[in-house]
C-alpha cells in the first residue's frame, strides 16, 4: 500500500456495514471497492491482539483461522456496501462455508495484512467469495468463501 492511497472506509464506516466491534472487528480500513465485483482492504497486525497472548508465547502467529475471518469480513463489507442504508438494516451476512483455505505464511505483528476478496458467483442473498490474504506483495493466504445476508431476527 503507498502512502498516496485513499481510505474509502475508515473504522466507523465500516462499523455501519457489518456488526463486529473490538475485539473481534478484522478490518481496519477499506481502500477500494467495486460494487458487488471485489474489496481491497487491510488490517494492521499489532502485538496488542489479544489472541498474541496463547498463539504462541514467544513466537506470536495471527491464527489461520482468524485470517480467513478477515477475509469473510471484508467479503461482508462488500455484500453490505452494495446495499442502501435503509436496505440493510435489521440485516446480516453469515459466514456459509469455506473451501480450499490454503496458508503460506505466518502472519506476524507488524504485518499489514491486505484483503482481498471477489465475488465468484451470487444467487439471492447466496454469495461464493475468493479471498485471498497478502503482505508486502506475496500471498500469505486463500479461500473460497459462501456467505449468506440474512435477517438479524432470524
Amino acid at each position: 500500500m503507498s502512502e498516496s492511497e485513499k481510505v474509502l472506509l475508515d473504522t466507523t464506516a465500516i462499523e455501519a456495514l457489518i456488526p463486529h466491534r473490538f475485539p473481534f472487528l478484522l478490518v481496519d480500513r477499506v481502500l477500494e471497492i467495486e460494487r458487488l465485483r471485489r474489496i481491497r482492504a487491510v488490517k494492521a497486525v499489532t502485538y496488542n491482539e489479544p489472541w498474541f497472548l496463547g498463539h504462541f508465547p514467544g513466537h506470536p502467529v495471527m491464527p489461520g483461522v482468524l485470517v480467513v475471518e478477515a477475509l469473510a469480513q471484508a467479503g461482508g463489507i462488500l455484500v453490505c456496501h452494495a446495499m442502501a442504508p435503509g436496505e440493510r438494516d435489521g440485516k446480516v451476512t453469515y459466514f456459509m462455508g469455506i473451501d480450499s483455505a490454503r496458508f503460506r505464511k505466518p502472519v506476524t505483528p507488524g504485518c499489514l495484512l491486505e484483503l482481498r476478496c471477489e465475488v465468484v458467483k451470487s444467487k439471492g442473498a447466496v454469495f461464493k467469495l475468493r479471498g485471498e490474504a497478502w503482505v508486502e506483495g506475496q500471498l500469505v493466504a486463500e479461500a473460497d468463501i459462501m456467505a449468506m445476508l440474512a435477517d438479524k431476527d432470524r
